[in-house]
């Protein structure tokens, strides 16, 4: 427990703040993911491009208050700024193309298999494995015969 009056209103004041930020970063995450779900989504334009601009407003304001550091909403911004690009580039071609689009769009289907660890085993080489493999301890090193007195 502090010990000074100024202690204990840094830790009131602290606490407000800290219910402040977590409901302002809730916030954010709630409309991000709403944009990106309208991006995804087959709903209407207008209605896409108003949550990805209230998105991205809300990532703006979040860094001027240092809630995000800017470089974070910096980054989420263009995320979503790739995806729209994205998905507006390929809205023109057919119905697979899109799905695939927007697969490619959300972070999937980038030559990932469901079976990662698998995977990774086939890639690697016979050798590289027998390599890594730690040596055997030379055993007349440590004895106390190999010693010369």
């Amino acid at each position: 427990m502090a010990n000074t009056r100024s202690a204990r209103r840094r830790i009131r004041s602290s606490e407000r703040k800290r219910l402040r930020n977590r409901a302002v970063r809730s916030s954010v995450r709630t409309k991000v993911t709403k944009a990106r779900r309208a991006l995804l989504g087959v709903g209407a334009a207008a209605e896409t491009e108003q949550d990805l601009r209230a998105a991205i407003r809300s990532l703006d304001r979040a860094a001027e208050k240092g809630i995000l550091h800017r470089n974070n909403a910096r980054r989420r911004k263009s995320r979503l700024a790739r995806m729209a690009a994205r998905l507006a580039s390929v809205a023109q071609g057919g119905e697979s193309e899109q799905a695939a689009a927007r697969a490619a769009a959300a972070g999937g289907a980038k030559g990932r298999s469901t079976k990662p660890a698998a995977r990774k085993a086939a890639a690697k080489p016979a050798g590289k494995a027998a390599a890594k493999a730690p040596a055997p301890r030379a055993a007349a090193a440590k004895s106390p015969r190999a010693k010369k007195a």
